[in-house]
This record gives structure tokens, C-alpha cells and sequence, in this order.
């Protein structure tokens, strides 16, 4: 048995969560309409360019949520994975998932989105562990603040390794599946590294180092 880890953005689904649910806070009224949305693509421009301080991304993205409960967020949640984000599973990422699951392996999903999104998402796929970054909530509201080390860049790494210590697991023959250049720093410290429908920078990287490369759909 190995672990089995798996990026989920443009990985397991087809589309950005965070994005989709920035747009799904505008429809509910959380956020202002087109200029949260025109400044959430410039951010997640500079993300996929590699040029993003995540924490940049986090507050703005967090503003909406600052005074609502879990629960209240969580209400909305379990419809916007249904209606938005099951449509764009990957078939193929699902039939990976279940050869992971036939093999034995430990399956694990983490993710540079929010820990509340992630979670919901992964349930969806039947996957119960996941790392994703967590937020801070004070008297049992969000702050829109983040919390501990963010999963992005070298710190999914950091995580990971936390995460390993914690559940006495190791990276022998692990697995790992990404679709960006911003997961590089894990991609290079895994056994069995795969690059799913890659950034030209990522599949540069694959293409040199002799990584698989796959295209799901």
C-alpha cells in the first residue's frame, strides 16, 4: 500500500474551485458583483504565472466570509459542490482514484484552495483525508484570516510532512498528481510523480525529468 496524493484544481476537476466559488458568492449576494470577480482573475492570473503571494489571494477572497459561521457557510456549500462542481469531475480522475482504491493505496487530496471548499469537494469523490489551507475563526465566526502554514508552493511540503508525522505514514512509493508549475516543490520530493494536463512550464519540467504525463478529460 502507498499514498496516493492528489492536487484537486484542474486535477480531479475541470475549473478552479476558489473561482467558481467567488462567482457563486456574487450570486448569493455576499460579494460586489463584477469588481470582486474582475479583481479575483487578476489574482488567480497571477497565480497561475506563479507570481501570487497566496496570502494576498486569501484576504481578498475571504472578505465575503468574515462574520458568518462554518455552518452558515457549509448551508451553502453542499449545493454549490453539487450543482457546479460535480459537472466537472474528471472522468478520468475518478477511474484513477478508484485503481488507487482497488491497489490499496491511501488516498490523500491537498490543495491550495480553502480547507471548508476542499473538504466538500473530496467527500463528494469519497476521499475523507485532505490538507488545505485553514481559516481562523474567532467566537465561532470566520475572520477572514487564514490559519498555520498555507498549502501553497513549499508549504504543501511542509504539511505533508507534518501530516506524515502525525498518521506515522512515509512517502516509499507515493504517488502524486498535479496539474501546475506551483506544485513543483512536492512534485520533485515523490516517488512517482505524474503531471495532469500540465502548464507549459510543468510539462517542460516533466518532459526533462522523464515524469508521466497525462491528459484527462
Amino acid at each position: 500500500m502507498a499514498l496516493a496524493i492528489f492536487d484537486l484544481d484542474e486535477t480531479l476537476i475541470g475549473g478552479d474551485c476558489a473561482s467558481l466559488w467567488a462567482r457563486e458568492m456574487v450570486k448569493l449576494g455576499w460579494a460586489d458583483g463584477d469588481s470582486f470577480i474582475a479583481r479575483e482573475q487578476e489574482l488567480m492570473r497571477r497565480y497561475s504565472s506563479g507570481e501570487l503571494a497566496m496570502e494576498d489571494y486569501m484576504v481578498f477572497t475571504l472578505s465575503p466570509l468574515v462574520g458568518r459561521t462554518a455552518e452558515e457557510v457549509a448551508h451553502v456549500v453542499e449545493p454549490f459542490v453539487e450543482d457546479v462542481i460535480e459537472p466537472i469531475f474528471y472522468s478520468d480522475a475518478t477511474r484513477c482514484l478508484a485503481k488507487h482504491r482497488a491497489a490499496g493505496d491511501r488516498i490523500l487530496v491537498i490543495s491550495a484552495s480553502a480547507h471548508f471548499l476542499v473538504s466538500a469537494i473530496a467527500s463528494r469523490l469519497k476521499v475523507e483525508e485532505v490538507l488545505a489551507i485553514d481559516l481562523e475563526e474567532q467566537h465561532g465566526h470566520y475572520s477572514g484570516c487564514t490559519r498555520g502554514v498555507l498549502t501553497y508552493r513549499e508549504g504543501k511540503v511542509s504539511r505533508l510532512r507534518d501530516w506524515l508525522h502525525e498518521h506515522d505514514e512515509t512517502l516509499d512509493g507515493a504517488y502524486f498528481y498535479s496539474d501546475s508549475r506551483n506544485d513543483l516543490p512536492l512534485l520533485q520530493v515523490i516517488d512517482k510523480p505524474h503531471v495532469v494536463n500540465p502548464d507549459p512550464t510543468l510539462r517542460q519540467h516533466a518532459q526533462q525529468a522523464g515524469w508521466p504525463i497525462l491528459s484527462w478529460r
